[in-house]
This record gives structure tokens, C-alpha cells and sequence, in this order.
């Protein structure tokens, strides 16, 4: 079953059966007599790099390959040979030198070198607004630029992961990521993460070391959590705060701390209703389904100017069943 799709005659077919992503890992191993036709094979090049004996000829042939995916795979080869991974360091293509970067046996020089050049790139947008004429090879190749900075700030390594202590305090955010997803860190180390300068680091030592995570250290990993992309998941999800703490919360100037108050599911009334009526909109809706909230906040917040805190509170499993009716007639229904 892998042979045939592997030698269809369409095109889209076999690109799709050695293709260079799947859905599950591993990926699935082409039969071995075939690997040479589909070395051959532009469409199947790239998906095949992976999975072959690279010999010296065909590294160097590969490396002059014209498709950036196929350099790209070639780079991550664990037998590609030192000059020409030195030769792929200075690619024109921030995907391959990246791959560059990501080796285990790249010298520490050249992975600086890579490092400051990935970030040296204008983020897309930046450069979109100081191109009026968008030259379409020039719009992919800034895309592929930003493809690597944005896999630059959550790749993790697990060669890293494996042998974390040197990399405690490496240069490279995602290496020092890769080393708190350690479960044999010493506690200096440890707390040396917990305390480091960017949010992803500290946020995957404190998800690595539970047991080692007190109130205090939760609240600050929560409070200063700053996700790579949207996400409605925060780091208190994962380390529930104390109640003392929640209740604590529900008078801080920060909405976005306010809006765990209502996890505590005891929190006073007299808070309930504070938070019920908060400036903020997000907190609003964060309240508007707690078991403690008075009927009469609850109507109010089924006419809030915010629709999402309405539906929220239309949502309520305690909203009274005469005002369920009303929502479904108003929603004729």
C-alpha cells in the first residue's frame, strides 16, 4: 500500500505520499528500492532526504539543490558532513540556516551567527508597511524569513532536553526551553529558570516542576505569562492558585488577574458582585457563571453592553427557567 501511491503517476499523488509533514508521527519509511527514484523525482525529493543513506555525492548534490525544502531537509540530516552544513550556514534561505542552528554538532560560533541573523530580519509586517511594490519572490522569501523567526521562539530539542545542564544558561531562548522540560534538573537550576527573562522558559520550568512550585512562584508565572501566539490558555490552568490567593486577586489592578477570582467557587458575595459590575468586560464574563452571583446581578448582566458576557450569563445553569424561555422566545425558538 505505501509502493503504489508512492509510484502513481500524478504528480500530487507521490508529493503527497513523501511528503516532508504528517499528521502522526514518525513518518512513514519509503520501501528502500524506491529511494532512488524518488531522490530522482523533484516532487518527492524533499520527503525523501530524510530517509536515505547520504553518501558524499549525493550530500553535495543535494545541497545544490534549487528547492529550498530540499536544503532544508538536507540540513537536518544527522550525516550531513561538516563543510557542507558550514556551506548550508550561510544559505540565502532563514528555513535551512535555522536547520543549521537547530544541530547538535553546529560550532558555537556559527550558531551565534544564525541567531543574530534570523532576528536581524524585519518582522512581516514591518517590512510589508516599508514595501509599497510587493515583488512576489521577495513577499515569500520575507515569509519564509518570519517562518523561522516565529519556529526560532518555540522549537524545543531534545538532544537539549536529554542534557539540560549546559544549556541552563545558553543565549538562545529555546534552548534554554528545551532544557526545563528536563525532569533532572538540581533545584538552582531550577529556580535559575523560574526566574528567567522570557515567559516561555519559565512557564515550561514551572510545568516540569510542580512539586517544586509554591503560590507565590504560580501567581508570578501567571502574571507575567506572555504567549508566543493567542491562546486561551494561561499557566494558572495548569497550577491552580490557592483561594486565599484567588480572593486576594479579585481586587488587583490587573483585569487580567481579576479574572481568575471567580475560580474559587466560594469566593464572598460581596466580591461576586464587585466583580460583576468591573469595568472590564473580560472580567464581566468571567463571573457572569458562578454559582455565588446573585439573581439580581445575574439579569444585569444579561442585558451588559459586552455580548459576550450576556451569552456567558445566558449560560448560567443557575439563570431562573422563566428567563430561559424569555432567551428562547426573544431567539424565536
Amino acid at each position: 500500500m505505501r509502493r503504489r501511491p508512492l509510484t502513481d503517476p500524478e504528480d500530487a499523488v507521490r508529493a503527497g505520499a513523501c511528503a516532508t509533514y504528517y499528521r502522526r508521527l514518525p513518518h512513514p519509511v519509503p520501501p528502500d528500492d524506491l529511494l532512488p527514484a524518488l531522490l530522482a523525482d523533484p516532487v518527492t525529493r524533499a520527503g525523501a532526504v530524510r530517509h536515505c543513506t547520504l553518501d558524499a555525492d549525493t550530500a553535495r548534490w543535494l545541497a545544490d539543490d534549487p528547492d529550498e525544502e530540499v536544503r532544508t531537509e538536507l540540513a537536518d540530516h544527522p550525516d550531513l558532513p561538516p563543510p557542507l552544513r558550514d556551506i548550508l550556514a550561510e544559505d540565502p534561505c532563514r528555513r535551512v540556516t535555522l536547520r543549521v542552528f537547530l544541530r547538535e554538532d553546529t560550532p558555537e560560533s556559527t550558531r551565534a551567527a544564525i541567531h543574530a541573523q534570523i532576528l536581524s530580519d524585519l518582522p512581516l509586517l514591518d517590512w510589508l508597511a516599508d514595501h509599497q511594490i510587493l515583488d512576489d519572490d521577495a513577499l515569500e522569501r520575507q515569509l519564509m524569513n518570519e517562518i523561522a523567526r516565529r519556529e526560532l521562539r518555540t522549537v524545543r530539542l531534545p538532544w537539549v532536553t536529554a542534557d539540560p545542564l549546559p544549556y541552563v544558561d545558553a543565549p538562545y531562548a529555546c534552548f534554554r526551553a528545551s532544557a526545563a522540560m528536563s525532569d533532572r534538573l538540581p533545584a538552582p537550576a531550577v529556580a535559575r529558570l523560574l526566574d528567567d527573562e522570557e515567559s516561555s522558559v519559565r512557564t515550561t520550568m514551572a510545568l516540569h516542576a510542580r512539586h517544586r512550585i509554591d503560590p507565590a512562584t504560580a501567581e508570578r508565572i501567571d502574571r507575567s505569562y506572555r504567549p508566543e501566539k493567542k491562546t486561551r490558555w494561561r499557566p494558572a490552568d495548569d497550577l491552580p492558585l490557592p483561594a486565599d490567593v484567588l480572593r486576594r486577586l479579585a481586587t488587583d489592578p490587573d483585569p487580567r488577574m481579576r479574572q481568575l477570582a471567580p475560580r474559587d467557587l466560594d469566593l464572598p458575595v460581596e466580591l461576586v458582585r464587585r466583580l460583576a459590575a468591573d469595568p472590564d468586560h473580560t472580567v464581566r464574563r468571567a463571573i457572569a457563571t458562578h454559582p455565588r452571583l446573585p439573581a439580581c446581578d445575574l439579569m444585569q448582566l444579561l442585558t451588559d453592553s459586552s455580548e459576550s458576557v450576556a451569552t456567558a450569563a445566558a449560560g448560567n445553569p443557575d439563570l431562573p427557567p422563566a428567563h430561559m424561555r424569555r432567551l428562547l422566545a426573544l431567539a424565536g425558538l
